[in-house]
């Protein structure tokens, strides 16, 4: 074996443990990306969670509860309305 051969052995297996390396740390940085998004996505469903926030059917349900509160408002406006009307009839005659 020449110089020249062990020289390129030891680049060779240098640049293959140079790539084992860069592989092993490229898979660790994906499964620390990995814990790190799971350990944020857990915070924020436990901050949600905290929030008391309603569901969109518990919203609609108030919506319309709210909707029907004030059309019976506009409803008795206009009977009270009518009622006075007769008051100042009965009472102007």
């Amino acid at each position: 074996m020449k110089h020249g051969e062990t020289t390129m052995q030891s680049q060779n297996r240098f640049f293959d443990d140079l790539a084992k390396l860069m592989t092993n740390a490229a898979g660790a940085a994906q499964g620390a990306a990995q814990e790190i998004e799971t350990l944020i996505q857990s915070r924020l469903e436990r901050v949600v969670a905290n929030m008391d926030l309603v569901t969109r059917d518990e919203f609609d349900a108030v919506k319309e509860m709210a909707a029907n509160a004030r059309a019976e408002n506009e409803d008795l406006k206009a009977e009270i309305e009518a009622l006075r009307r007769q008051l100042d009839k009965v009472g102007g005659d």
